[in-house]
């Protein structure tokens, strides 16, 4: 199923009913990813693995501040790490954040575009 079919198909479920326990479990997701430096990781490793030197040049953050951010995100079950020797790879454990982004940067957009529209 396409990622746009199954946002389709997203958008018309009816919520299904939740408890303090998850929603909890969700607010704490969205905390995560409610930091840019880990959003800018996430958008780095969205092509593939990549180990921490390549994540510190690609973002421009510095080693300590990369790691604490990707232990965040591995300890929340997003990231994925592997060791090889002394290096580190980090990659996207959750596909579901493939999803969560598109929809979201979707959404932007079109909020974006309707915006620009009332300047034309």
């Amino acid at each position: 199923m396409s990622t746009v079919c199954l946002l389709k198909s997203m958008a018309k479920k009816t919520p299904r009913p939740l408890g303090e326990e998850a929603l909890q479990l969700i607010a704490r997701r969205f905390a995560v990813l409610a930091e840019p430096m880990r959003l800018r990781l996430l958008h780095t490793l969205f092509p593939g693995e990549k180990n921490v030197s390549e994540l510190v040049e690609a973002t421009g953050g510095t080693q300590a501040n990369i790691s604490r951010h990707l232990q965040t995100l591995t300890e929340a079950h997003i990231l994925k790490r592997r060791k090889e020797g002394l290096q580190v790879f980090y990659s996207i454990a959750d596909p579901s954040i493939f999803v969560l982004c598109e929809l979201v940067c979707g959404s932007l957009e079109k909020q974006l575009e309707k915006q620009a529209g009332i300047f034309r």
